[in-house]
Order: C-alpha cells, then structure tokens, then sequence
C-alpha cells in the first residue's frame, strides 16, 4: 500500500507540475517527507494525507484506493447521477465477460509501454513511430488502440449520463479497457478514443477515469485535472500529423486560402471531428483567430452533408437505432471460447 500510495502522490504532482519543494510548501511538510512517501518509505498520518488531499482536489480514498475495485471508484463518487451508475456498469459488465472470454480462449493481449516525462506532442510522434504509423491518417483507430493494449467498447450513452469516455485499467490482471460514447459522431469518437488512449499510455495506475463531454471543451478543460489537457493535446498530435496535414493543405488548397469546405475535406480525410481540426489548423497558424471563431459558428454538418451527401454512418445523425458496438477482437474470443467449450465436451 505504501508503494502504490507514492505512485499515485508522485503522480499528481508531476501533473501539477510541482517539484517536491513546491508541493511541501503548499501542504506544509517538509520536502523530505514528501519524497519519503513517493518512494514508499513513509506513510502520512490521516491529518497529513487530508491536506495533499485537499490541494489536489481528491477524496482520500482516492489516495488509499484498493487497485482490485476499479469500477467501485467510479460508482462510488457523490457526483455520478445514477443514470451514469447505470451506464458505468453495463461497462463493468463487458470488461467482466472480456476478460472470460481471453481466460477461456488462452489470448491475452501485451500493454503497450509507458510513457513518463515527456510532452504531449513528443509523447504522440514517439507512439506514432512505434506503432509504424509514419505521417498517414490513422484508418481505424478502434482497431489500433486494442490490438496495442486497449479493449475498447463503443456504448451508446444517451447526453443525460455526460459520458464521453471511460477509461479502467485492472492492475491484478495487467489489462486495459476504454468506453466511447457512440453516440457522437465517427470524428468525435475518434477523438475521444485517442484521448482515452493517452490516459492509457500515461495513467494507467493513477486510477479509473470518467471523461465527461466539457473535457472537450476548450472553455471548460482548465476546471479539470491537467491530465486531460495532455490527453487532449496528445490526442490532437496523434490524430493528425502535422507533416501531414501540411502536404494535403498544399496539394488540394489553392493559394493557401483555406475555406470552409477545405477544411471538411481535410477533416474527413483525417476521420477527426471539426472542433479539433479547426483546433490544430489554429495552432499552426494555417488560419486566424478571426476564421477559427467564424468557422465555429458554422453548422457543419449540414454543410457537410451539402457537399458529399452522406456523413459516413454517423450514428448521431442516424435515425435508425443506435447500438452499442462490440470490437472485432471481442467477437473473435467469444468464437473461440465457444470452439473449445464443444472441443472439450466432445
């Protein structure tokens, strides 16, 4: 328990960017004590542990937490609405039968390594190149974060529960999973995916992670730990390139002036949602402040939908019934647990 409790303090504070003196200095403890515990030596008393409760904005049991009772955490927090409970443990459900399914069909996946000190945008072009991915779009994301680690379940969340995405990893068991909300759109979940995989490849023993809608808002990100401002700042980096995304802009931009139906185009091409491409071009500088806000008051999806016709199957502007979508991988060891069930029995 000492380890893991200077694992999650350490943690926290390098989020805060804070240096060990800084942070004894804000709780008043010495800089000694402070890295006594992050390296499992010494364990705060009740009085000292509430006050680094208290400046990081967590409950205690968030420092004493019991690594076995992922889902307990969530479920437990005073601020989840019940529709939301009711939602966390469907989740919970489909990790409990995953995880049966890989006992039964002997496959188990490796976790990708972790990452430490390092920036968003470095932390992106390193995966990027360790997954091979070069400069090129990512064609199916769902499909590439689970076969590196991450099992991942599209849910279908009605706006009431304000999930965007969930992030658990069982510590026991060395097994990572991510919920999307499907009921955005392919770009948005795209998004969200990425970002979920970021607090995989980062934060994956710091505890389960409940991202609701406001994370991706640039309004309303700074009310939150700054690990979501990583993640959002990874998943912008990982998505698109910017090698890339410069190639295309000179290939099928004339003059350099970037339209609104460029950027549709170019936002398709990388499969990300609008919010975010008219982010990245912004921090490029491949448009002003003053296009960025008068893009963002444009309805995109009826402007898209004028040009190509179609929105590729987004389920938020589907009429048929939304449905929750099982991966690939998930369905391949139900197949196979079933084969060996008949193989045995035989």
């Amino acid at each position: 328990m000492n380890k893991r409790l200077g694992e999650i303090l350490r943690r926290e504070r390098e989020y805060c960017q804070l240096t060990q003196e800084e942070l004894a200095k804000y709780v008043k403890l010495s800089s000694k004590f402070i890295s006594l515990i992050e390296r499992g030596k010494s364990v705060p008393s009740i009085d000292s542990l509430r006050k680094i409760a208290e400046f990081f904005k967590k409950d205690i049991d968030y420092f004493l937490k019991n690594s076995d009772k992922e889902f307990d955490i969530l479920l437990k927090d005073k601020k989840t609405n019940e529709r939301t409970r009711s939602e966390i443990k469907k989740f919970r459900k489909y990790c409990e039968d995953y995880l049966k399914l890989e006992e039964l069909a002997g496959r188990h996946l490796i976790s990708a390594p972790e990452y430490r000190s390092v920036s968003p945008e470095e932390m992106a072009r390193e995966e990027r190149q360790r997954l091979g991915l070069g400069s090129e779009p990512v064609k199916d994301i769902f499909m590439l974060l689970e076969l590196n680690g991450l099992r991942i379940l599209r849910q279908y969340i009605s706006p009431e529960s304000e999930i965007a995405g969930i992030f658990v990893y069982y510590m026991t068991k060395q097994a990572s999973f991510a919920l999307v909300n499907c009921a955005n759109s392919s770009g948005e979940q795209a998004v969200i995916a990425s970002h979920e995989y970021c607090h995989y490849l980062r934060d994956r023993e710091g505890g389960p992670i409940l991202d609701n809608p406001d994370i991706f808002v640039d309004e309303y990100i700074s009310l939150y730990h700054p690990r979501e401002k990583f993640a959002q700042r990874f998943a912008l980096h990982f998505l698109i390139p910017e090698s890339k995304l410069k190639q295309v802009l000179n290939k099928y931009v004339a003059g350099g002036n970037v339209r609104y139906e460029d950027i549709i185009f170019i936002k398709r091409y990388f499969g990300v949602s609008m919010a975010v491409m008219l982010k990245r071009l912004l921090e490029m500088k491949l448009i002003n402040l003053k296009k960025y806000k008068e893009y963002q008051g444009i309805d995109c999806i009826s402007f898209e939908k004028s040009l190509y016709g179609d929105l590729r199957g987004d389920s938020q502007q589907s009429k048929r019934k939304r449905k929750t979508v099982t991966s690939d991988r998930y369905k391949s060891l139900g197949v196979t647990a079933i084969q060996s069930n008949k193989k045995s029995a035989i």
